[in-house]
């Protein structure tokens, strides 16, 4: 029984919350938490508040078996309304998401967290998508089918929504659900007689059926012996850690008339009864009575599993207590009943990077290295120059966890990486051309040229004036001129490149600036304004100035005297042709065998001369020659007063 003190403060406990024991509410109590449900319209943060007020929050859903205690509770709220209507009801819990807070697809909770603290959860039950909504707050309720009985095969789900404003609280929002948390419970009150328990717990709901009864609360007893009422009064406290009762022994309103016929005689286990109409309670084999001569408990102290999560429970010398144990990877919390992970991470065991895992931990190497060996505690560098891996085009260094590239002369590196190689156009630099004259350019290098009348100096880059022979005949120049002439520009010696992509490469377009090495550039006063003939090869003219240049090695000269060259030449040829025709003629009177080649060769020839007048006729068959002799007599006497005359 309680002492006096305990008495008093029941009484006035009692008085606290007479006005609350009117009426049953709908709470269920399981673990060391009460879920309670009530119907009222309010908005999200007016059913925080009504909870906050008794001590508890708007209820949070964190697993299946939380799920089923909180639909357990809405059915007896439901219960207690006589007339429901078929339509869909909500009701708050304590899942809310911020203004500002935006929805985060990839967390159970979607971003939204518990109003008591924390987003973890092991269980989600989301009715439809949540909404891309950032610009308010958004909280979560409980969709329910007010016309139905809920069952344990369909929990409520999840609904997201406003949380409703000051008498405007939301779409269909019924009521809410409150959740309180306690250190512990007590067990109901057992009855050995007939007789009425009422339970007044600290967040002021009244209930006569608790499955465990929570911490503080109190249990008003009303025995029913005959005529006779009786009323006692148990607090349920703390005996010591983790232990708790009301402070009573035996069952409560027994009688000799019921014995062990009353509920067992108010017994866990087993009722005994005695001679004279008294009674006991005892227990099975392998559990032993508690001091309120009710309960039985195992003699094993692991047999209520004491230890949780990944503890393990390990009975003491003669079963009297127990110590719990974590696996390796594990410690034991402040509690000392569950496991927390131990964080290996903290005493750099890895040689770069480490990765804790519950239980354990691995090594990770950073990129451009990789595991030394099977215990990975060793990193090494990736050669990524090696052969037949190397990402460069051209040049490749490694370093130390990485590398870079780098090109021939002549080249730069490109590409989005920085790993291909582009030819670096030297001739459209934009600090200056380094020929004196004309420049070209070549793949990975470059080489210069002279216009001609000069050739490359043996620095390759800048131009000297061509040496002019004594005595040169003022006619047309012959062969051994022109031999002179092809000679007069020579190639740069190039840097050797690597070949590459053609795209990349310029297309050698010549370029050219006056000589720097002489003030008298030669001069021709029979040039023709006109262009090379396309069929040319090798003849490039200057833009605007139609002023014949050679390149380096295989150019020719295209004015007048070395079309004249050119055509005594063929004149020369033709007659020696002649000869041997007239030969080929006697010698086919002769042999038979031989006029068949002849035949031939004759098709052969004209083949050759229709191609021949079906090319482009050249700009210089337009123009005739001066006779030589004219002009040898006008220079006889330049002094003659009449031409052709000598006085």
């Amino acid at each position: 029984m309680a002492t006096s003190r305990d008495l008093l403060l029941l009484l006035l406990l009692g008085q606290a919350w007479a006005g609350t024991g009117a009426d049953p509410e709908a709470v269920v109590c399981a673990g060391t938490a009460c879920y309670t449900a009530h119907w009222d319209k309010l908005t999200a943060t007016e059913a925080q508040h009504h909870c906050s007020v008794n001590g508890g929050n708007l209820a949070t859903v964190k697993s299946e078996e939380e799920a089923q205690h909180v639909q357990r509770a809405l059915a007896q709220l439901l219960e207690s309304q006589k007339s429901r209507e078929a339509k869909m009801g909500k009701f708050w819990i304590g899942l809310q998401r911020e203004k500002g807070k935006c929805l985060d697809p990839n967390k159970p909770l979607k971003g939204f967290s518990w109003v008591g603290g924390g987003e973890d959860s092991l269980y989600t039950n989301w009715h439809k998508e949540v909404k891309h909504s950032c610009i308010s707050n958004r909280c979560v309720s409980l969709l329910l089918d007010l016309s139905l009985t809920p069952l344990p095969s369909r929990l409520p789900k999840w609904s997201d929504g406003p949380c409703g404003t000051p008498g405007f609280p939301g779409s269909n929002i019924e009521g809410f659900v409150c959740k309180f948390s306690f250190k512990g419970m007590c067990w109901p009150l057992a009855l050995g007689g007939p007789g009425q328990v009422t339970y007044s717990t600290p967040f002021q709901a009244t209930t006569s059926s608790l499955e465990v009864v929570p911490f503080a609360s109190v249990a008003n007893v009303a025995c029913e012996d005959g005529a006779e009422s009786k009323s006692h009064y148990f607090l349920c406290k703390e005996k010591s850690p983790e232990v708790f009762n009301w402070g009573n022994t035996g069952p409560l309103c027994v009688s000799p008339k019921y014995g062990c016929n009353f509920n067992n005689g108010g017994c866990q286990q087993d009722c005994f009864e005695g001679g004279d109409g008294s009674f006991r309670c005892g227990c099975r084999p392998g559990f032993r009575l508690l001091d309120d001569l009710v309960t039985c408990a195992s003699r094993n102290p692991c047999s209520s599993s004491p230890c949780k999560g990944k503890a393990t429970c390990v009975p003491g010398p003669h079963e009297k207590d127990y110590t719990c144990r974590c696996p390796q990877g594990f410690r034991l919390d402040s509690s000392q009943l569950d496991c927390v992970d131990v964080d290996e991470c903290q005493d750099a065991p890895c040689a770069q990077e480490c990765v804790n895992t519950p239980g354990g931990f691995h090594c990770k190497c950073w990129v451009g290295y990789t595991p030394g060996g099977p215990e990975e505690e060793t990193c090494w560098d990736v050669d990524e120059c090696a052969l037949g891996h190397s990402p460069c085009a051209q040049r490749c260094i490694n370093t130390d966890g990485s590398f870079h590239c780098s090109c021939e002369e002549g080249y730069v590196l490109s590409g989005e990486d920085s790993t291909q190689c582009e030819d670096v156009d030297e001739c459209s630099d934009p600090r200056g051309n380094p020929c004196d004259s004309l420049c070209f350019n070549t793949e990975g290098s470059f080489h210069c040229g002279c216009l001609r009348g000069w050739e490359l100096a043996p620095n390759g880059v800048s131009c000297i004036m061509s040496p002019v022979p004594s005595g040169s005949p003022s006619g047309p120049p012959q062969e051994e001129d022109m031999a002179d002439t092809e000679g007069s520009t020579l190639p740069s010696t190039t840097t050797s490149s690597f070949p590459k992509d053609s795209e990349n490469t310029s297309k050698g377009t010549p370029t050219t600036r006056r000589p720097s090495l002489s003030s008298n550039p030669p001069t021709t006063s029979a040039l023709l304004e006109m262009s090379a003939p396309s069929g040319a090869p090798g003849i490039w003219t200057e833009p605007n100035t139609h002023l014949p240049i050679a390149v380096a090695g295989h150019g020719k000269a295209t004015d007048e005297n070395s079309v004249a060259t050119q055509s005594d030449s063929g004149t020369d040829g033709q007659k020696l042709l002649l000869f041997y025709i007239l030969g080929t003629v006697v010698a086919i009177s002769l042999l038979l065998a031989l006029a068949l080649g002849l035949l031939v060769y004759r098709k052969r020839r004209a083949k050759k001369e229709e191609i021949k007048e079906k090319k482009p006729q050249s700009a210089a068959d337009s123009y005739s020659w001066v006779p030589e002799r004219a002009e040898s007599r006008a220079l006889e006497n330049q002094y003659s007063p009449t031409p052709g005359t000598d006085c």
